[in-house]
């Protein structure tokens, strides 16, 4: 892994940080490695998204979509080149995932490319079938549909106990 990024601050999104988003995700988009995202399906969906800043500087940004009962997914999950290898999408994964336990989630999956990134976190390589059949609305939009590459990885949640503070 590279150096660590010590500098860079995770946060919400705002409206103003649409356009650099859909730049980031839609970069990766058009070499195949994720679906693109609209501004307005950022914008409808701004309240999932987190981004990481370097100074002004977006480098990365990340969503979890609540997509069924106790179930979510990290979707969008996005590193600038150059910014890549310094635990920048492990840090927003990790937010992400401290999210859903607030939100009282069991399980997070992840459609990837990336599989050995999401076992080093704790995920662990499903089936695709196996996940609910409303997960895949969002691949009528993928150029690959039917024919689905993505590899599904999945983390069974530890709860937040009653009165326990996460740090």
């Amino acid at each position: 892994m590279g150096e660590k990024a010590s500098d860079i601050v995770l946060r919400r999104l705002t409206v103003q940080d649409v356009p650099s988003v859909a730049d980031l995700i839609n970069g990766y988009a058009t070499l195949g490695q994720m679906l693109p995202r609209s501004h307005h399906k950022l914008y409808q969906f701004l309240r999932d998204f987190i981004g990481a800043w370097d100074g002004d500087l977006l480098v990365g940004c990340g969503a979890l979509a609540l997509v069924w009962e106790r179930l979510g997914e990290v979707r969008s999950l996005a590193v600038l080149p150059e910014y890549r290898g310094k635990g920048i999408g492990r840090q927003m994964v990790h937010y992400l995932l401290e999210d859903a336990r607030k939100m009282g989630l069991d399980r997070v999956f992840a459609l990837t490319y990336q599989q050995a990134f999401f076992e080093h976190i704790g995920f662990r390589q499903v089936a695709r079938e196996t996940l609910p059949h409303k997960i895949w609305g969002d691949c009528l939009d993928c150029p690959k549909f039917p024919n689905c590459d993505e590899i599904a990885m999945i983390l069974d949640l530890e709860p937040i106990h009653e009165g326990a503070e996460r740090v």
